[in-house]
């Protein structure tokens, strides 16, 4: 674990609310949450909302939904479009300075900045100097800021351009760690000559890999990306989210894959981050959500299941709670996100849980008996012996306990016979009475879910289909 002691760490997330929240700016701001939270810090959660015409409430709104959804805490939020007064102070002292100047545009025809073509901006007078700096993840940076020339840091005093705005907050802030995306790498050498020109002292920089897609190119909708607030209507859990975007670009250095966000605070360590891409699968997302679907309680994991659960399921005439706790083992092994539940009620694989399914008798009929090559078995004979088998589960089931009515009991009862007799023909016909579907779970499994009140109801209704064919 990377910790520091020498000063308050207080780090900061920035984003610009001109889009929607993408997992990018998530992994972002996770490691600014964790690498603060261990060493016990502050993050500020500023929006840098200078644009405009861009920037949207709406996007706000999604950022810090989505924060409050994986649990990442903040000060704030703060807004740059609020902050116009402090910028400007800072853009006259360095005008006075001689740090900055008011630069006529109007020799080169206007100076195009943004979307407007302006007949003058403010420029920074470049000391061209060579800039070093030590970076967390990746060791010593220089960079000759020559080749910068006098930059545009405002488009007027009122206006100024992200890479003043941002060092003048950061500096405002007394923010100490600077952990953001290797794509502003080529920012930090004119923002440090910035800083130096008010004052401000150099904050610690950790730049963290970019996200990429699986053909190794940046994230982005093309390989399937979504926001993040989509991932939680798909049901992934925050804590799977979370588990999964700490493990893109950094591991604990054990074979630990799978975390708790208090297990993550205390192994992170910003500085064993790696320097290459981290490939996004969504694939791996749910297999880790899987996990963290597996550890949640009956009680949590059911109360999640009832949000995905279509209306239709709920009207069906012996919905209830009790039977969906019965479920819940059942379902946590089938599903991987809880979004999958709703797929599972629009394709009736949940309807015969809760209401007796219907069918032709013949599909009571194990495959192999229903009229094989040779011809050996004709249909009168297979519901003959159907017939015997539905009464036998009966006869014997009736005999089990209703407090001992569950899998293994079930199971108990009817394996000898079902071993005698051969277990697809026996089982096949009591699992489709239960269930009404080719695939579904185990006759055993099924029983224990519906009880003995239930089970006994529908095999005697095939029973009763038996004997009127």
């Amino acid at each position: 674990m990377n910790t520091v002691n020498k000063k308050k760490v207080i780090t900061r997330f920035p984003p610009s609310p001109t889009g929607g929240f993408h997992v990018g700016s998530a992994r972002t701001a996770l490691f600014n949450y964790l690498f603060t939270k261990q060493n016990n810090g502050i993050m500020y959660l500023r929006f840098e909302d200078t644009d405009k015409e861009r920037s949207k409430k709406e996007y706000e709104t999604d950022i810090t939904n989505a924060l409050s959804w994986l649990d990442i805490d903040y000060h704030g939020p703060f807004r740059q479009s609020e902050r116009g007064q402090i910028y400007a102070q800072y853009i006259n002292k360095l005008i006075e300075d001689g740090l900055a100047y008011v630069s006529d545009e109007r020799g080169e025809g206007g100076k195009e900045i943004g979307e407007n073509v302006r007949d003058s901006v403010i420029r920074f007078k470049n000391p061209n100097k060579k800039v070093t700096f030590d970076d967390l993840i990746r060791g010593e940076i220089s960079s000759d800021t020559t080749d910068l020339g006098d930059f545009v840091i405002a488009k007027s005093i009122d206006e100024p351009l992200y890479h003043l705005a941002v060092v003048i907050d950061d500096h405002e802030m007394e923010v100490t760690h600077i952990i953001r995306g290797d794509d502003h790498i080529s920012n930090t050498a004119r923002q440090i000559l910035i800083q130096e020109a008010i004052g401000a002292s150099r904050p610690i920089y950790a730049h963290i890999p970019m996200i990429l897609g699986p053909d190794k190119s940046k994230l982005s909708k093309r390989h399937g990306a979504k926001g993040v607030m989509e991932y939680k209507e798909e049901g992934i859990l925050p804590v799977a989210m979370i588990n999964y975007l700490a493990m893109l670009g950094w591991n604990p250095g054990t074979e630990q894959e799978f975390f708790t966000v208090e297990e993550l605070i205390s192994a992170f360590d910003i500085s064993v981050v790696q320097k290459a891409g981290a490939i996004f699968s969504n694939e791996k997302l749910l297999w880790v959500n899987k996990h963290h679907i597996s550890k949640m309680e009956r009680e949590d994991f059911i109360e999640n299941v009832e949000k995905y659960i279509q209306t239709e399921i709920k009207n069906l005439p012996q919905y209830s709670k009790d039977r969906l706790l019965k479920m819940a083992d059942t379902l946590k092994e089938r599903i991987s996100s809880f979004g999958e539940i709703t797929i599972m009620s629009k394709e009736g694989d949940l309807e015969f849980y809760f209401e007796a399914p219907e069918y032709f008798v013949q599909s009571l009929i194990w495959h192999s008996k229903k009229l094989d090559e040779n011809h050996k078995h004709t249909e009168t004979e297979a519901i003959k012996n159907l017939e015997e088998h539905i009464k036998f589960a009966i006869e014997n089931l009736e005999k089990i306990d209703e407090k001992n009515f569950n899998s293994n009991d079930v199971k108990n009862t009817l394996w000898d016979y079902a071993e005698k007799e051969g277990r697809g023909e026996v089982l096949w016909p009591i699992r489709f009475a239960l269930s009404g579907r080719d695939k579904s779970p185990d006759p055993f499994t099924l029983a224990e879910i519906l009880g003995k009140e239930e089970t006994l109801s529908r095999l005697n209704k095939a029973l009763d289909k038996i004997l009127k064919t």
